[in-house]
């Protein structure tokens, strides 16, 4: 999968950005939903966690591709000493 989003343009710099707008994007959310919606703060918190959950996903993608991006496309040293 790392090596089919590197082949179609997507960089490790792309991934990082996506977690940090995810960021920006729950606290939006959560925000959003506390105003727009009678539901309550409930409502609001799940929709916050919710996106904030994308985060660490799009960090860890930046982080394996990366690795990629740092030993020519070979997946095979990324855990040698």
């Amino acid at each position: 999968m790392i090596k089919k989003m590197h082949d179609i343009g997507i960089r490790s710099e792309h991934a990082y950005l996506a977690g940090i707008a995810s960021i920006g994007l729950s606290v939006a959310s959560w925000i959003g939903s506390l105003k727009a919606e009678a539901a309550g703060i409930e409502r609001a918190d799940r929709w916050g966690i919710f996106v904030g959950e994308w985060a660490p996903t799009f960090i860890g993608i930046g982080i394996a591709l990366s690795h990629y991006e740092q030993h020519d496309g070979s997946l095979a040293h990324i855990h040698e000493s």
